[in-house]
Parts: structure tokens; C-alpha cells; sequence
């Protein structure tokens, strides 16, 4: 959208507690200004799974290949629920001296490596059996899992659509009491927020034992996904008729 020169500034900000800092605007006669909050709620698409591979050896060639050797089975999980490897994407890779902190010299016990693994998931049936299948493996000491929403753009153009329609209602409210009709848009801002979304521990369930009473539900398992929220600010001028 431009009016009088000016484009709309259209600014993703993600978080809370942002204050906000719109030009200012010269107050013009025949003209009404107007701020107003608008939202949309989506579904996520896509889930994040997070989770680090992490091993200690007595030296560091040993620590790598024991590293390997873990990330063949991460593979190999992925692989059996039809995903391809590539689709997991390594963050980093680290390779660390571990002292004995006891030895005044402090003298080195061992080599730690450590690789972060983050894996996207459009699917959501698949993420049961995947987070199952690395807690069996014992690859992972801890998982964590995310919802979000890929298409954020669109969401972020609904939002700002309600907000505009808000202000744009209001003005025309303030017209029709004063007596007038409301004009055309002489300039406009945007801010808009994606609500935060804390990754939380997901755990797979213990395999039971021949026998026993089947096992509790997965901790995720029959509970739908928190939506994601956008919500826009939108300040914007009209004239009046």
C-alpha cells in the first residue's frame, strides 16, 4: 500500500514487551488519526524437533567415531519412518578437552562431542514413533519439541488486515458523529508480533515389558498443538469529507 509518497512500513517483530516508535505525525485539519490492534489465529504446519547427540571418549578419534556411530542410528530412525537423513539439518559440531577439575594441573580425562540435530516435521503422526524409536536408540538425552507456523507471511497480512479494518471503523465512526464522511488513507504503519512459542521437553514413552499393562500415553499424544497467534498494530491517517 502507498499514499502520498509514503510506503506502508510493514516491521516482523518476534517476542513481547517491544515498544513501539511511530513517526510522528503533524496533526492536519480535516483529518482523523486512528490506532488499532488486530490478531490472527492459525494452525501450526510445521513441528520442530530438537536434540543433541552427545558422547565422551578417553580421545578425541574415539569420541568422533562413538559420535558417528550415534548419528548412523539417528539415520536409520529416520530412514524407517520414511524420511530421508537430509531432511535433519546439523547445527553445530563441537569438539571438547574434559578436565579433571579435582587435579590442581587439571588433567585431561577425556574428548566430548557434541552435535545439535534439528528436524522438521510436517507430518505430526510421525513425531510419536520418532521421538520413541531416539529414546530407545539412547542417542539423545533430551528432545525437544516446537510447533510453528511456516506461511507466516500470510499470517502476518491477516493480521494487518483486521487492524486496518478496526481503525478504519473507528474513523469512520468519529466521521459519522461529527458529521462528516471519512476520506481517503493520507499515510499509515504497521507493527506486527508473532506470539512466542517456548520448545518444551518431549519425552517418548517406556517400552513395556512382555506382559505388564500397556504403557501411559506419550505425553503430546491426543492433544492438538497450540495455535499460532499474529497480531499487528496499524496507526493510520485519513481525511475527512
Amino acid at each position: 500500500m502507498k499514499s502520498a509518497g509514503r510506503a506502508l512500513l510493514l516491521v516482523f517483530l518476534a517476542g513481547a514487551g517491544f515498544t513501539q516508535d511511530h513517526p510522528a505525525v503533524t496533526a492536519l485539519p480535516n483529518s482523523v488519526y486512528i490506532g488499532a490492534d488486530g490478531k490472527y489465529e492459525a494452525d501450526p504446519d510445521t513441528a520442530v524437533l530438537q536434540f543433541n547427540v552427545s558422547v565422551q571418549e578417553e580421545s578425541s578419534q574415539a569420541a568422533y567415531q562413538h559420535a558417528s556411530k550415534e548419528v548412523e542410528e539417528v539415520r536409520q530412525v529416520l530412514r524407517a519412518n520414511g524420511i530421508e537423513a537430509k531432511a535433519a539439518n546439523i547445527r553445530s559440531l563441537s569438539v571438547q578437552p574434559v578436565y579433571d577439575l579435582k587435579n590442581p594441573k587439571q588433567k585431561i580425562m577425556g574428548y566430548r562431542v557434541t552435535t545439535d540435530v534439528t528436524l522438521k516435521l510436517k507430518d505430526f503422526s510421525k513425531i510419536g514413533p520418532i521421538t520413541e524409536q531416539l529414546a530407545e536408540a539412547n542417542v539423545s538425552e533430551r528432545q525437544m519439541l516446537n510447533y510453528t507456523l511456516e506461511n507466516i507471511d500470510e499470517a502476518k497480512n491477516r493480521a494487518v488486515e483486521d487492524a486496518y479494518r478496526r481503525a478504519r471503523n473507528s474513523a469512520e465512526t468519529i466521521a459519522r458523529a461529527s458529521g462528516r464522511a471519512l476520506g481517503e488513507l493520507s499515510y499509515a504503519s504497521v507493527d506486527t508480533f508473532e506470539n512466542p512459542r517456548i520448545p518444551v521437553p518431549h519425552m517418548a514413552r517406556a517400552m513395556a515389558a512382555p506382559g505388564a499393562a500397556a504403557p501411559a500415553p506419550a505425553p503430546s499424544e491426543e492433544f492438538t498443538p497450540q495455535t499460532v497467534t499474529v497480531t499487528a498494530h496499524v496507526n493510520a491517517l485519513f481525511s475527512l469529507k
